[in-house]
């Protein structure tokens, strides 16, 4: 398999997995101090797929670590394929969690005005949460696409 960067084993994996994990915890951070979130589905879709995420990224940004420190390949066709049905179905649930939340939080801000007539609604703490998840999404799109990558070129 090629070394490319962003593969696992590497410090591009590393960096890739943890800004996943802390733009996923972030997005959990401040939708969760928000006021009124568990009203919504949607910010607790938004919530239970970064918990995934951060997780998922968290338990691969440890074997890299592992991988670095032991000076291991990770580079096994059958362990590259585990990882690439992973970052695509989070990078999948990601997404839907946040553009369902976006929706929901341009409804709210926009079309019919929740914010301006109910101060006590944390509408800039969910936009802020949205932000994080789709930033979050672009770091796990890059994974998935350089997993996928490896994976083709067995």
């Amino acid at each position: 398999m090629k070394v490319v960067v962003g593969s696992p084993g590497t410090v591009g994996g590393l960096l890739l997995r943890t800004g996943q994990c802390l733009f996923a915890s972030a997005s959990i951070a401040f939708m969760v101090s928000a006021s009124g979130f568990s009203s919504y589905t949607a910010f607790c879709y938004l919530v239970a797929s970064m918990g995934l995420q951060a997780l998922w990224s968290l338990g691969l940004g440890c074997l890299d670590t592992y991988a670095l420190r032991m000076k291991r390949d990770l580079h096994n066709p059958i362990l590259v394929s585990l990882f690439v049905v992973g970052d695509w179905v989070t990078a999948t649930l990601s997404l839907a969690a946040a553009c369902s939340s976006g929706g929901v939080s341009v409804l709210f801000s926009k079309d019919v005005g929740f914010c301006s007539a109910y101060p006590l609604l944390s509408c800039r703490k969910f936009e802020i949460s949205v932000v994080l998840a789709f930033t979050t999404w672009l770091f796990i799109a890059m994974s998935s696409l350089v997993m996928f990558w490896l994976l083709a070129s067995v």
